[in-house]
């Protein structure tokens, strides 16, 4: 059987070797998913990819039968088609879930203690205290989406001694959670938190789920963070709160339209962290997801030799 590797996945040469000798895949690269086919796309059996699709169609994939994604979302592959042709579809659920926890953890804490202000003060060599800052032992936590990132995410900021609140479609793990609300009533978790931690999937339901009205809706000072996808928070209700005080600070890795256009008014918020959509990186999600890839090729394979 004939495996495709992208260049999104990153593996090492072993790793390779070890999905050839171990598994018996002859593994064939593409290394730039938007350049022309490196191999024949109608003899692939299986294939490891993030947003191949986006410039290659899937119906040059005959024989598709697997498809491991390097991604969570599910935003960057045809579903309809995948669904159509029963292709089996992974995601990468759990490989980023911890450093994108480290990553809102770290944005909160540097709004919180000011370590941008004390950053630039370094560089000016001045020597000023700051008495405005805060403490976030004590403060409520709400998780906006459940799932793998949004429990790591809870467990990092109960663990500061905070109240977590979880709101998502299904109840989650209780003892990640101090409290659970259902989806419907996400404005009264909203009204009671000091810190909101997006991890939504992007669909159709959650596009602009963070509009004014739902962002009038936040404790006022609340601050916000986006870790999950750009479209689910509207950027021009965010900044129109921000500028009248009533969200008192924002920790933005993904955005409406990336790379994040430069004369955006984020861009000049102090009480704005701005990143490239950076926060899933980690020096050990090749490892993790190798290892996810493994398994779910395992189980592949085994299905298709009964």
């Amino acid at each position: 059987m004939k495996l495709l590797v992208t260049g999104a996945a990153c593996f090492s040469q072993q790793q390779l070797d070890i999905l050839k000798d171990s598994f018996g895949f002859d593994v064939v690269l593409q290394k730039d998913e938007r350049g022309a086919p490196e191999t024949d796309f109608s003899k692939v059996d299986a294939a490891v990819l993030n947003g191949l699709f986006l410039y290659h169609g899937i119906d040059e994939f005959e024989k598709l039968k697997f498809i491991q994604l390097t991604s969570v979302g599910f935003d960057r592959v045809p579903l309809d088609k995948i669904n159509e042709k029963g292709i089996s579809l992974y995601n990468a659920r759990g490989v980023y879930s911890v450093p994108m926890a480290e990553f809102a953890l770290a944005g909160v804490l540097n709004l919180y203690k000011n370590a941008g202000g004390f950053y630039e003060n370094k560089k000016k060599h001045l020597w000023q205290k700051n008495r405005q800052i805060r403490e976030l032992c004590g403060s409520t936590v709400c998780v906006v989406g459940c799932g793998s990132v949004g429990t790591e995410c809870a467990k990092r900021f109960k663990a500061f001694g905070t109240r977590v609140i979880g709101v998502d479609l299904y109840k989650p793990l209780a003892d990640a959670y101090d409290a659970y609300y259902d989806i419907k009533s996400i404005k009264d978790a909203l009204s009671a938190s000091d810190v909101i931690i997006i991890t939504l999937p992007l669909t159709q339901e959650t596009k602009g789920l963070f509009n004014e009205e739902m962002l009038l809706s936040c404790r006022q000072g609340a601050v916000i963070v986006n870790i999950s996808r750009g479209p689910v928070l509207d950027e021009n209700a965010l900044c129109k709160l921000i500028e009248n005080c009533h969200i008192g600070g924002a920790v933005l890795d993904v955005f409406e339209t990336e790379p994040l256009n430069e004369n955006s008014r984020l861009w000049d918020y102090e009480n704005v962290i701005i990143t490239p959509h950076n926060s899933f990186v980690s020096d050990k999600n090749n490892d993790r997801l190798f290892e996810l890839c493994c398994n779910n090729l395992k189980g592949f394979l085994k299905e298709e030799n009964k």
